[in-house]
């Protein structure tokens, strides 16, 4: 049983839907044999959940209707009168309130459960609105926010008793539908219309349904994790920041998901999925590359922890005249399924993949081993921060959850403090905390990106002598066991070092100390002057070509001894991603994926005392010793049993 809406499978898989015939206008122009015939497509491909939206003019269609000098003067639909019932009161349509009736007694039929986005009032482009609130600030105006809570409310009354329905979603994109001055104004609105849902049916689940979501800004984590009970990402590598700068089957895009739905949730404090994902269509990629795109990332969502995904959309949209369609030529082909019901490549590699999680002898995967709590700094490029130190610490072969600097610390071993920038620092009563921590015997990782940090040279062993603007990037040499790695870093600055008692990993071709390592009390605090984090989002196709670019060789040095005392399985290809789940004191699975487009064959390295019991999904591994020689196909991946010995 899937804990987040009630479903009977261990991760569920869904997609976001508007009838295949009509689009955004299927409740204006209802045929539920259509509808009938989409959902019984969906639901034999795999499919168990659909988010469907009730458009809010067609459900909420008043009008205002004015006198001398524009004055109003009440509210109709048309020229029609509000009817004294608690539909005319909410200003809803009964008619379609039916429609959406039969809809869900049509998606029962076919065993799929429903997330129900309220506010659907941002759709693929364009802004629909009742009439008698065009024109107004939605998310500010009194009257408008009046409208949206007599309507959530209503309709939640009168459909809270269909068992289909899993959950409510304030709506689709909402921080979409107009601007907000503030925090303040985002949080308002918000709670308004969470508290009206709520009020109506608090015994489902409240789903956020935004995207662009940030630690600090006007719509934060934090506020939607507050006011909602799940949060939610679009992740599409095409409009996210960063993430079209190598092939959508790569390691980038197709760890994209995951990394952005942890990042959420673990800063929001709720839990998170993949709202919305896809590709945006053939004019990215073929379907033949969507399909192990989606393969892929599926398998990393679930190796992470996360409990489901939604694909957008259902169905292609090639043949509607009305907007957003005749406005906007990508939204046509992000189906799942062609208008005639054709069941693309896409859908049938997760409705596969679905299958073999169902299968395994586990009804969930136990919660992945971390090692590190990664602090996010109020002054950076937040989500270059969050994802550059994902992609780097899953290379290196260790796992990491977020906070942001003014969240409790979290309790660990290992702290990274990643591409710390500004004058600010991080909160005094956080750092000093973090810096007892460190004295009591935890290890930090501090990198900098033109940062300041308290006590710096007490800290690092390192005096600052000079600072200047860089015209170039750093070259630098890395000492490690296996030899002597050279690698090229942009960084806009250059902090000149006198080293007081600091061991130097790296320096620059100089002299000058780039990575050091010091103890500080009983802990160890490792130091990086250049925020390596960045390069490796910032710069174009870094991520796929480590060998080109081997900035995550600076994240397995500073990492080597954590990782020694935590992981069994450890592998030197830093386009596998390994996620570890412990079972008991003498159990664990292990999930490895490739996240390379290409097949490869990788000796696997055990931790002395443990050995592979078996293999739950991809091809066994051949054993010799201590080693196991593993053979992932291209954007696939293993999952095996480990057994200490007695």
């Amino acid at each position: 049983m899937n804990a987040m809406f009630n479903v009977e499978s261990s991760f569920f898989l869904g997609v976001n839907y508007w009838a295949s015939h009509a689009g955004t206008a299927m409740w204006s122009d209802w045929r539920p044999e259509q509808v009938e015939a989409d959902l019984e497509k969906l639901a034999a491909a795999g499919v168990e959940i659909l988010r469907v939206f009730p458009l809010w003019p067609d459900f909420q269609p008043i009008h205002t209707l004015y006198t001398g000098r524009g004055k109003p003067n009440g509210h109709r639909f048309g020229e029609e009168r509000l009817p004294d019932s608690p539909a005319g009161q909410a200003g809803v349509s009964e008619i379609m309130m039916e429609r959406f009736r039969d809809f869900t007694a049509i998606a029962e039929r076919h065993e799929l459960k429903l997330i129900v986005g309220l506010l659907t009032g941002w759709m693929s482009g364009r802004l629909f609105v009742p009439p008698a609130l065009q024109g107004k600030p939605i998310l500010t105006d009194p009257d408008a926010i009046r409208w949206q809570v007599r309507f959530v409310r209503y309709f939640i009354l009168e459909m809270k008793h269909e068992p289909t329905i899993v959950a409510w979603d304030l709506g689709n994109e909402c921080n979409e539908m107009g601007e907000v001055a503030s925090r303040e104004e985002a949080w308002l609105w918000t709670s308004s219309i969470a508290n009206a849902i709520k009020a109506a049916d608090n015994s489902r689940p409240l789903v956020s349904g935004m995207h662009s979501l940030l630690p600090a800004g006007k719509w934060t984590m934090q506020d939607q994790g507050e006011l909602t009970d799940i949060l939610t990402t679009h992740p599409y590598p095409f409009w996210t920041p960063y993430m079209d700068f190598d092939p959508l089957d790569t390691i980038r895009p197709t760890i994209h998901a995951t990394a952005e739905s942890l990042f959420y949730g673990q800063i929001g404090g709720k839990p998170c999925f993949a709202e919305e994902m896809g590709t945006m269509g053939p004019m990215v990629c073929s379907e033949e590359t969507a399909a192990v795109f989606a393969r892929t990332s599926m398998l990393s969502q679930w190796a992470h922890g996360l409990d489901g995904l939604l694909w957008w959309c259902a169905n292609d949209q090639t043949k509607l005249q009305h907007a957003p369609y005749d406005w906007v030529a990508c939204e046509g082909e992000l189906g799942l399924m062609t208008e005639e019901g054709r069941v693309k490549p896409a859908l049938q590699e997760m409705g596969k993949l679905k299958r073999a999680i169902e299968s395994l002898p586990v009804p969930k995967l136990p919660p992945r081993l971390t090692e590190a709590v990664c602090i996010i700094n109020a002054s950076q490029d937040h989500w270059a921060a969050a994802l550059g130190s994902f992609m780097l610490a899953k290379q290196a072969g260790f796992d990491l959850e977020y906070q942001f600097e003014d969240q409790p610390l979290k309790q660990a071993d290992f702290y990274l403090l990643p591409s710390l920038s500004g004058v600010l620092g991080i909160p005094k009563q956080r750092w000093e905390e973090l810096l007892r921590r460190v004295a009591d015997g935890a290890t930090l990782y501090l990198s900098t990106d033109d940062g300041y940090a308290l006590n710096f040279a007490e800290l690092t062993g390192l005096t600052v002598m000079n600072r200047q603007r860089r015209a170039e990037p750093v070259e630098l040499r890395l000492e490690m066991d296996s030899g002597v790695v050279q690698m090229t870093i942009p960084a806009s600055f250059c902090l000149t070092f006198r080293n007081d008692r600091a061991e130097v990993l790296a320096e620059e071709l100089g002299g000058n100390p780039v990575l050091t390592k010091a103890a500080y009390g009983k802990g160890t605090v490792y130091f990086l002057s250049v925020p390596v984090e960045l390069a490796m989002v910032q710069d174009k196709a870094t991520s796929f070509r480590p060998e080109e670019n081997p900035y995550w060789k600076l994240y397995a040095a500073m990492s080597a001894s954590v990782r020694s005392s935590s992981r069994v399985v450890t592998v030197d290809r830093p386009n596998w991603g390994i996620t570890e789940h412990s079972v008991d004191e003498r159990t664990r699975v292990a999930v490895i994926i490739n996240y390379s487009p290409v097949a490869s064959s990788e000796p696997v390295n055990l931790a002395n005392g443990w050995k592979v019991d078996g293999c739950w999904y991809g091809q066994h591994p051949s054993i010799s010793g201590n080693v196991a020689l593993c053979c992932l196909p291209a954007n696939d991946g293993m999952v095996i049993l480990l057994k200490k010995e007695t």
